[in-house]
């Protein structure tokens, strides 16, 4: 039972890195929109932005396999 509860914790953890990484694009959508000629800045900032946000999601499963 315990390794099942682990994943449902994972699931639910899941949310937060998956709701960060929407809001990171959303605000890299809107910031290209209203400045065309700032998407090379934009970009490598949102893609920085991804990578930490999807490392808390790889931190996660990696903590609910282990514990």
């Amino acid at each position: 039972m315990d390794g099942s509860l682990n994943m449902i914790g994972y699931g639910l953890a899941a949310i937060g890195p998956g709701v960060g990484i929407g809001l990171i694009f959303a605000a890299y959508i809107n910031g290209v929109a209203r400045q065309p000629e700032a998407q090379s800045r934009l970009q490598t900032i949102a893609i920085l932005g991804f990578a930490l946000a999807e490392a808390l999601a790889i931190i996660g499963i990696a903590l609910a396999f282990v514990l």
